[in-house]
């Protein structure tokens, strides 16, 4: 089983600088309730997005943010291919749809772009992206073969 968490330094950059503004305005006007309620969305954005974990076991491959919020799972046998990527600039960070397909991302450019037997294409960045290929190639493969064995 592959697992691995790349942590989102860009993200923690952006809370940071933010919430040297909202430590500034607690000591300057005190702590009244839009900026209590306001801190508290900073905190909790940066407890659900700290991350992005991939796991890849016998059957799926899944990634997740944080704690396990705004997810995917995948059966390995709807991969038809697996592939070292590198995302721009207009990928972004976080979860989107671009002209690539689904994009999740916390951090850098790096990414394994996966194309589904249906033609869905997703783009799951990482910091280990030959860890995450590796792991994704020998099952895909396996799969594969198997598959040929059968119908062989």
């Amino acid at each position: 089983m592959y697992q691995h968490k790349q942590y989102a330094l860009f993200i923690f950059f952006v809370l940071a600088w933010i919430g040297g503004f909202v430590a500034l305005a607690w000591n300057l006007i005190g702590a009244d309730g839009p900026l209590m309620i306001f801190a508290a969305i900073l905190v909790l954005v940066g407890i659900l997005f700290h991350g992005l974990t991939v796991k890849v076991d016998e059957t799926h491959i899944s990634w997740a943010f944080g704690p396990g919020v705004a997810g995917q799972s995948i059966a390995l046998d709807d991969i038809v291919a697996a592939q070292a990527v590198q995302n721009s600039y207009r990928h972004g960070i976080g979860m989107r749809i671009t002209h690539d397909g689904w994009v999740y991302s916390v951090s850098g450019f790096s990414a394994i772009a996966l194309t589904l037997k249906d033609g869905t294409q997703y783009r799951v960045g990482t910091n280990d992206q030959q860890g995450l290929l590796a792991a994704l190639q020998g099952k895909i493969t396996a799969e594969q073969a198997e598959a040929k064995q059968v119908a062989g």
